[in-house]
């Protein structure tokens, strides 16, 4: 038998033996151990999202019930013509809208179809009535829909088309003392705050999710999965919660975990729980029936997250020991014939790791080994020469990544730190060739009036439109930055006052109409300093900032030179 034959033999042999012992040690320590620890901690990872969902509805759902059960709101529901009812009504929705978490309600009339809410904000106050419900509008189906089917309470995920908001809604049917349903009453919990706090809790390996009585997903991270308005929607369309399984076999098992648990006595304590592939990965499924909302709650498991590999170690350590055994044996066997060319090979690749590319010949008998290294030559003549392109590569990112520091990301402007080095040139050439350049610093008015007012992304968009009309405003050779805030500056070089003056009128009447055009009213006050040569940066700084206090001073909108 030739040596080939005899180390392959003796490799498989010994491979054989030393994956056998590994698979023992994985099939008898880790898997029934995974499987009983990851079951345990589903259960209490629903149990406890569960805990946590109920906390968080119960009360208002309570509220709600009281204000069904309010005599004042059944009468005028009744009788909503009635003026006096009616105030007396609104009084006793805004007392419960203080106690509301989110402070809003909604209150929908069954016989004028008048729909009223107010919001944390006040906004509606003494403008509570909002519209009218209508039956052929498919945004206003679920009022109808759940008076329909006489449902006294209901969880809702919709979007309000007429109050642009999309929230959790908890809907309570109104009575009278005939039982005859007389309206609608509830509030609304913000969404993305619900999904944050109860959902998307930012814990590595545990996905959670709630779904309805029908198995449509109504809360999970990804708002794109979301069944929104699920009540009007026929089966068959709704976002299930099996389109997050791949394989028929997984989504057949959760459907049937649920209708398990749908069949049983109502008890929370009831946890199912399965194996199943989500992207790819194996995870444990924990399942739950919620009977107080009539939701089930779900809790994915990614037990190669939560058991990380280290907690294998005895198995990794049988499985060393094996392997080490191999290796004495392999080179009790082939240290003549074999050890002495790696050991060359070794000392060339060595070589090769420290950047010496060049190493020297290595002698080449007619085997593997010798075929190895007259293959690994060839690598190394390859390594260089993608060493030396890397480095191109690494040189040209560094060089992106060095503007990408000094642009501001929003405006697309140079940034603080990219003005500051602009700046620190433009006075040293100033020095040196003893001719002054022009700074202009602006700012746009009131712009934490337009924030407060119209939110930090209108506020976004605003910036974004004055760095704009700022580019067009300027010659090719001027630069334009980004102090921060609403703070602008603009370098004009070459620059006398007249220049400085026409430029900085231009650029304030062009952020005025421009901005009338799009019914933004936006203006800016400027400030403006030619420098002279041996001014400090700080000098420069201060005239430029009194100059844009004066321009603020006389009434904004204008520019002070």
């Amino acid at each position: 038998m030739s040596l080939k034959n005899r180390i392959l033999f003796l490799a498989s042999f010994l491979v054989v033996v030393a994956s056998l012992a590994s698979w023992l040690a994985y099939q008898s320590l880790s898997k029934d151990i995974v499987e009983r620890w990851g079951r345990q901690v589903a259960e209490i990872q629903v149990r406890y999202d569960s805990a946590r969902l109920l906390q968080s509805l119960e009360r208002e759902i309570a509220l709600s019930r009281q204000m069904a059960d309010s005599l004042t709101l059944i009468n005028w529901a009744k009788n909503p013509s009635d003026q006096k009812l009616r105030a007396e009504a609104i009084r006793q929705m805004e007392s419960f809208r203080s106690n509301f978490r989110n402070k809003s309600y909604f209150v929908a009339l069954r016989q004028n179809r008048h729909y009223y809410y107010n919001n944390a904000a006040n906004e509606f106050a003494g403008n509570q009535f909002r519209y009218v419900l209508d039956p052929d509008k498919a945004e206003d189906a679920w009022f109808f829909q759940l008076i329909e089917e006489g449902r006294d309470f209901h969880l809702n995920v919709n979007p309000d088309v007429e109050l642009g908001v999309t929230k959790l809604w908890i809907d309570i049917l109104m009575r009278d003392d005939d039982g005859k349903i007389v309206g609608m009453v509830g509030t609304g919990l913000d969404l993305d705050a619900f999904l944050q706090n109860i959902v998307d809790i930012g814990q590595d390996g545990i996905t959670t999710l709630f779904v309805d009585f029908n198995g449509a997903i109504q809360l999970y991270r990804d708002r794109n999965y979301i069944d929104f308005a699920s009540i009007i929607k026929p089966e068959g369309q709704k976002n299930t919660i099996d389109l997050l399984f791949e394989s028929p076999e997984d989504k057949q098992a959760i459907l049937n975990m649920l209708h398990t648990l749908k069949q049983g006595d109502g008890k929370v304590s009831e946890v199912e729980s399965r194996f199943v592939t989500v992207e790819g990965r194996k995870q444990l499924a924990g399942v739950a029936f919620l009977p107080t909302i009539g939701w089930f709650e779900v809790t994915l498991l990614d037990l190669e997250t939560l058991l990380p590999v280290r907690h294998l170690w005895p198995l990794s350590g049988i499985f060393i020991a094996t392997l080490l055994i191999t290796l004495v044996v392999f080179h009790l066997l082939i240290r003549k014939r074999v050890l002495q060319p790696i050991i060359d090979l070794e000392a060339a690749v060595k070589k090769v790791r420290n950047g010496d590319f060049q190493p020297p010949v290595l002698p080449k008998s007619d085997n593997e080994i010798g075929r190895l290294m007259g293959h690994f030559e060839e690598m190394a003549a390859t390594l260089k020469e993608s060493t030396a392109d890397l480095q191109r590569q690494v040189e040209e990112r560094t060089r992106d990544l060095h503007r990408l520091a000094r642009v501001d990301s929003l405006t697309e402007l140079r940034n603080r730190r990219g003005l500051d080095e602009l700046l620190y040139a433009e006075i040293q050439r100033a020095n040196r060739q003893h001719l002054g350049f022009g700074i202009l610093w602006m700012d746009i008015d009131h712009f934490k009036a337009i924030n407060d007012r119209l939110g930090h992304q209108m506020g976004d968009a605003v910036l974004r439109n004055v760095a704009h009309w700022l580019r067009t405003c300027l010659r090719p050779y001027d630069i334009a930055g980004r102090w921060g805030g609403d703070e602008f500056v603009v370098i004009l070089s070459p620059c006398d006052q007249e220049i400085l003056a026409r430029i900085a009128q231009r650029i304030r009447s062009c952020v005025e109409s421009q901005s009338r055009e799009m019914n933004a009213a936006v203006t800016v006050s400027i400030g403006g300093y030619v420098t002279q040569p041996g001014d400090k940066l700080d000098t420069i700084l201060q005239h430029v900032d009194q100059a844009l206090y004066r321009a603020k001073e006389e009434g904004r909108n204008r520019v002070w030179i």
